[in-house]
């Protein structure tokens, strides 16, 4: 069974404007997590719900947040930089409410686990939960490959990525610090949702919280 969570939605100005984040706080959490949405998507997407619905079950409070341009009713994403303006401002105003004290987890799906990544160090994450994580975007042309893997190898905390086997955007190699789970399925996560939600509760289970 779930833990209960009341749920609260916040609206947040940032500095790319208004944001919004869907918080199911947990009595007494061992932590936060605070996961972002894929590019064209929202947090709707079927692996970002159960694995908010896995984290609970660890005893996590979570945030579903809502970039400002999809806030706006805009489907094309905001530049890089007000992408993670807008998230590190998020994070701080819920670390200052309802989901302080105690150690904060960032993700996403897709685009959202590119922004947890650029911004870990500076909203102090203990660690990163990646779904989805567009490591390479499909060729156009004869322009050559390009490769998000700096933006995976620059995180130095704990780091799960879970990832279709057959995901269009390529899988990414382990790290150090970086555990690479692959599902059944592609890009979406949608084949196996009984193997994300494992992947991510195992994970979460071994992860020493610290603030």
């Amino acid at each position: 069974m779930i833990p209960a969570a009341a749920l609260n939605i916040h609206v947040i100005e940032t500095p790319s404007g208004e944001a919004r984040a869907h918080v199911s706080a947990v009595s007494e959490p061992r932590a936060a997590l605070v996961l972002g949405h894929g590019a064209g998507g929202g947090i709707q997407a079927r692996d970002l719900v159960v694995t908010a619905e896995a984290a609970r079950l660890e005893g996590i409070s979570v945030a579903l947040v809502e970039q400002p341009y999809r806030v706006a009713g805009r489907r094309s994403p905001a530049p890089a930089q007000q992408l993670d303006r807008a998230w590190i401002a998020v994070v701080e105003h819920l670390r200052a409410t309802e989901l302080a004290p105690g150690p904060l987890i960032a993700g996403g799906r897709s685009l959202g686990a590119r922004v947890a990544c650029r911004t870990a160090a500076a909203t102090g994450a203990v660690g990163v939960l990646c779904l989805a994580f567009p490591l390479e975007p499909p060729r156009r042309g004869d322009k050559p490959r390009q490769s998000r893997l700096a933006e995976l190898d620059a995180v130095t905390v704990p780091t799960l990525v879970v990832q279709g086997e057959s995901d269009p955007f390529g899988i990414p190699p382990a790290g150090p610090s970086r555990e690479v789970v692959t599902v059944r399925g592609d890009h979406g996560l949608k084949s196996d949702l009984d193997a994300v939600a494992d992947a991510v509760r195992a994970w979460l289970a071994r992860i020493p919280f610290r603030t």
